[in-house]
Parts: C-alpha cells; structure tokens; sequence
C-alpha cells in the first residue's frame, strides 16, 4: 500500500518509510519490529515496549522521560504489542508537533528521532539487565492486561475462538501472551531477548508530517544505526480444507451467550480477489446494512450485536453475535442461511454499490490520521506486496457481482464457538 508521494529508502538493516504531507500541524515518527509469532517469544515481546517506553539511560525514570516530553511542547510517546496475521508486531508512536509552527525554531523533528534511537539503543540498563523496578511494575500491568482480557466476555470469546479454529497455527496465540510465562521474565532475560529482536526483527520506520524525505535520512542515518538482517518468514498455509465444521460449548456465570463463528476463505491481502472479499464482508456483515445485522437483529431480534469482520493476513471471516441462550440454534441457523444467499447471490446490485462507498469511506477516513495511514501502508510489509491506495480504491470499485459470489463460493464455515450461561448448565 504506497502512498503517491511516498519516499521508501533502504537502509542498512532496515526500511524508512517518509510521506510528507502538509494536512497534520504534528509530525509522527513509527518504529515497527515484526517476528513470527510464537509461544517462545510473545510473552517477552507483550513486555518490551511497555518496558522500553517507561525510561531510558539519559532519562533513568518515568518521570524524568514523561518530563521531557512535555518540554518537547507535549510530545506523545506510545508503546504497544499487536498481531497481524501470523506476525508479532512491537511499535513505538512519538507524535511532536511541527517545528514550522513554532517561533523558537527548536529542531523537534531531530530531537524526536534522536529520543526514538535513545529508547531502543540507549534503555535503562546495568549489567546486562533492565532496571527491576521497572520490569516488576510492567510485570503487573501485563498481568492485568491479560485478565481484563477473561473480564472482558466479548473480547473472550473472540480468542476463544481463534484458539479452537487455529489450533495448531501460530495465529492462535493471544497478543498479550501467557500470565503463567510472566513470572519467569527476568530484567536480565528480557533485556537478553530484546537484544536478540533488535538483531533480527524485520524494521521498517515511518515518518508522516511536512517534512523534506532527504532531511529525514540524513536524521535517520546519524541517529540509527542497525546491523543488516534476513527478516523471517512465517510459512502462510493457504490450502486449507475443513472436513467438518467443529462446534464447541463452553459455560461461565454470564447472562448474555456471545455467539462466534469462524470462516475460511484462503484469500488474504495482496490477492486478486481480495478486494471482492472485501466487499463480500461487507454485504454479509461488516456494515449497519449487511445481511447479519438486517436479518439477525433487526428482522429476528436475536442478537444485541451482530456482525462479521474479516482478518486480512490470515482470510478468516469472523461473525460475532450477542444473544439470549434459547436463541442458539435459530441464531446459528440464520447466520447459516445468510451465507447461503451469499453463495447464491441473492443481493442487489444497489446494495453493492451502497458496500463499496462505505468501504472507500472507511479507507479515506483510515488515511486522514497519520496513524491509521501508517497502519494501512503496514499492510505491504507483512504481505511482501506492494498496493498503492488508488489501486485499492480501483480494485474495489472494479469488483463484479459474479466475482463477490466466487469468493462467497470458496468461504468455509470452520468452527462455530458458544459461550453460554450457567442456567444452560443446568
């Protein structure tokens, strides 16, 4: 996903990514490290950022750091753990205004990259190990992350679901990591791996604001320094074939069951067909109109929600549901026969066009945040493809009836997920 006016130079040991654009009074640098998401690693990984973003060498406490940001006129410093498809992504966001709209004429571009190179090549550490206070403390926070995750029903039982779907596929692994690994990390441990993903994680940088591309590299080149490097591959199966959809109940003390069911369809971003997927989400459950939210909620009133998302790296299309538990069977049959109109094409070339707007929409509306367009050019990292985003906007205006119901064709329902109430039980 290439912006027009995007800048790509290849650096040693990784990409910089420069869009300039005068559209933002703030210029917005992101780091983004990926491996191959893997039971070993995610935990460690889940604890880094959060780890790294607390202090460093030059600003030893939190305090001093957060101090120092604000006399970066409020600069924002953000880490996070996420997953795309079967990747581990780490990001670091540092958001500062523009030096143009300033009278001092302080160079807070250069001091943004300068303090991104401090957090990851300058942390708060002494003998080979992060500082204990720090990791004990971001030890706790990630604990919590990860039973707000068991609090949190509908967020459950969407992971429940990747769980028993992609069983034996790295894509099952929760983002947070394992709250039984999170004892054993030691600052030193810790410090020992990131040493190790600095080395060996694929690291692309982007830097999106009204800013000169060749005044950015030379930046990059005085402050980043990083060995070359092979990213790893994480092996996509894409020839799958489910010979029977499994079902699988389980019971807590809730109130509302959260219906969740997942398809496969094989095609993923970067396909030919994807851009049809796009719009057969669209029309099955993705948006207000969609057939789920007509026919679930509105026509039947089953369900308080109901729709579908699709995850674009991995081509699984996931419906989520909240509903009564005596609603079960019919909800689940409905949802059945909705993808069976799918299938038949039994939808209106006016609510094709209705899908497509609302995806270009979105799109726009995605690219319009500095953030939400870094997040969409990341798409051609993690898939190895290059797609501009008038290619996109092409690709899915181009889309036929006849290709919508294709890709319908090749969808398979996989694994149909239940969490039901206690009264079930009994």
């Amino acid at each position: 996903m290439s912006q027009e006016n995007q800048t790509i130079f290849e650096k040693n040991g990784y990409k910089l990514n420069v869009i300039p654009t005068d559209k933002y009074k703030t210029n917005t640098v992101v780091w983004k490290m990926k491996a191959p998401l893997s039971e070993d690693t995610v935990t460690l990984r889940a604890l880094l950022p959060y780890v790294l973003q607390s202090n460093t060498k030059k600003y030893p406490s939190n305090t001093a750091l957060r101090t120092y940001l604000e006399e970066l006129y409020g600069a924002g410093l953000y880490g996070s753990a996420g997953k795309k498809g079967e990747y581990h992504i780490i990001t670091f966001t540092l958001e500062v205004a523009n030096e143009k709209f300033l009278s001092g004429g302080e160079p807070l571009l250069e001091k943004a990259i300068q303090l991104l190179s401090e957090v990851i090549f300058h942390p708060n550490v002494e003998n080979g190990a992060f500082q204990q206070k720090t990791v004990d403390e971001e030890k706790r926070n990630l604990k919590q992350r990860i039973q707000s995750l068991n609090d949190d029903k509908m967020k459950y039982a969407s992971t429940r679901l990747i769980e028993e779907m992609c069983k034996d596929e790295p894509y099952a692994i929760e983002v947070n990591g394992f709250s039984d690994q999170v004892d054993a990390i030691t600052p030193a441990i810790l410090f020992d791996y990131f040493t190790h993903a600095v080395e060996t994680d694929e690291i692309d940088i982007f830097v999106v604001g009204d800013v000169n591309p060749q005044r950015v590299d030379r930046l990059c080149s005085q402050y980043i320094h990083l060995s070359e490097r092979k990213p790893q591959v994480q092996p996509f199966e894409r020839n799958f074939h489910v010979d029977a959809p499994k079902e699988v109940k389980e019971v807590q003390d809730i109130t509302q069951g959260k219906l969740n069911i997942g398809y496969r369809s094989g095609i993923v971003y970067g396909d030919k067909q994807y851009y049809s997927l796009q719009v057969f989400n669209g029309i099955f459950g993705g948006f207000p109109h969609s057939k789920l939210f007509l026919e679930v909620r509105e026509k039947n009133s089953l369900a308080y929600y109901a729709a579908s998302r699709l995850e674009s790296h991995k081509g699984l299309i996931i419906v989520m549901a909240g509903i009564q538990q005596e609603n079960y069977q019919k909800t689940v049959n409905i949802i059945k026969e909705q993808m069976d109109a799918m299938k038949k094409g039994e939808f209106s070339e006016q609510i094709i066009s209705q899908t497509k707007a609302v995806i270009e929409n979105q799109l726009l509306e995605t690219i319009d945040h500095p953030i939400g367009l870094v997040e969409v050019l990341y798409h051609d990292v993690i898939a190895g493809k290059t797609v501009s985003i008038q290619q996109w906007l092409d690709g899915v205006k181009k889309v036929t009836k006849e290709e919508i119901v294709d890709v319908a064709n090749q969808v398979e329902l996989d694994t149909i997920y239940f969490l039901a109430g206690t009264e079930v039980a009994q």
